[in-house]
């Protein structure tokens, strides 16, 4: 390894112009990390909210952007075991991802998929991790349950609308064109509502209303997502791009109809949560990945100077699934 490498940080808080070039120091390696030179990283809404001063990074976390990436181990930290250097991973970051190299626990590590690139395999972790967390730990989906997905043809959409189909669920999602719903159809949701078209309350609760609804809008959303579940369903929220408030909401159904209203964010949660998770995931996802029953679905490629394209390409939410930057070679 070198002393230096490029990098791309968040020179203030703002719009995607405000993500340029650098030289960093190659970070090493703690206990119990290991330092990956980065193949490929991915691009994720909370990227674009710390960008945009609304998603602080942890304390002992690195300021550049990037929750997750691909590449090779190329340092390894004491106390570090069940890895070794040359290995190739995909991995879940505190930060740091959009670099040549990042430091991580190791422990946060998956290896990679058979028969999977690089490319790929970095698009894995934050989604994965989300989903798995949020729709089967937390929200306990079972076969046979209705599930509405509001932003199917995201990168957590089209994952979740995979698992919950490999588990057996019946899948309902929200998108906002017909490119979109023929995308999420195609990756096996039983139904597509597109919003600007149809009243998605009316449409959950004309089939019984919904076992399990995973949200990122919030807002308005939330209480009509309070109307569109079934008697004993569940509400995750996972983010809240219109916003974490509403004006007034009354919790009487939520008491009568016996629901549940939960959430959680990946980044804060502590490394043993998230290296649990992890096992979780290779014990019951990696092996739908290795077999290609499962794969992430690719919108765009950008090179890793162009970050600041990549965010407002994310941002006009014309995308299909998954966004990168090509680090290795750009």
């Amino acid at each position: 390894m070198t002393e230096m490498m490029r990098a791309v940080e968040i020179t203030e808080p703002g719009g995607p112009d405000v993500l340029k070039p650098c030289k960093r120091p190659v970070p090493q390696p703690a206990a119990g990390q290991v330092v990956i030179k980065v193949a490929y990283a991915g691009v994720n809404r909370p990227d674009a909210l710390q960008r945009a001063g609304r998603y602080a990074p942890p304390p002992t976390a690195s300021d550049l952007p990037g929750l997750e990436a691909s590449g090779t181990i190329v340092a390894m930290g004491e106390g570090v075991s069940g890895w070794a250097i040359g290995d190739q991973v995909c991995a879940l970051l505190p930060g740091g991802g959009y670099a040549e190299y990042v430091a991580t626990p190791a422990a946060h590590c998956l290896p990679i998929p058979h028969g999977m690139g690089m490319k790929e395999a970095a698009c894995l972790p934050e989604t994965f991790y989300t989903v798995w967390s949020n729709v089967f730990q937390r929200g306990g989906l079972k076969a046979g349950e209705k599930f509405l997905i509001h932003g199917g043809s995201s990168g957590i959409g089209t994952t979740a609308i995979q698992l919950a189909r490999e588990f057996g669920a019946r899948v309902f999602v929200t998108v906002g064109s017909q490119d979109k719903a023929a995308a999420c159809k195609a990756l096996g949701a039983e139904r597509t509502i597109i919003y600007k078209d149809e009243d998605f309350v009316e449409v959950m609760t004309s089939e019984g209303g919904a076992d399990l609804i995973l949200d990122m809008v919030g807002g308005l959303y939330i209480p009509r997502n309070i109307r569109s579940l079934a008697d004993d369903g569940r509400l995750v929220q996972i983010a809240f791009l219109q916003g974490p408030k509403v004006a007034e909401m009354n919790f009487v159904q939520v008491m009568t109809r016996r629901l549940t209203i939960t959430g959680s964010t990946l980044r804060p949660q502590s490394d043993l949560a998230k290296a649990m998770i992890a096992d979780s995931l290779r014990a019951n996802v990696w092996p739908l990945l290795d077999a290609g029953k499962v794969a992430p679905v690719m919108d765009s490629e950008f090179a890793l100077g162009e970050a600041n394209k990549a965010h407002a390409h994310m941002e006009a939410s014309g995308h299909i699934g998954k966004i990168v930057l090509k680090v290795a070679g750009d």
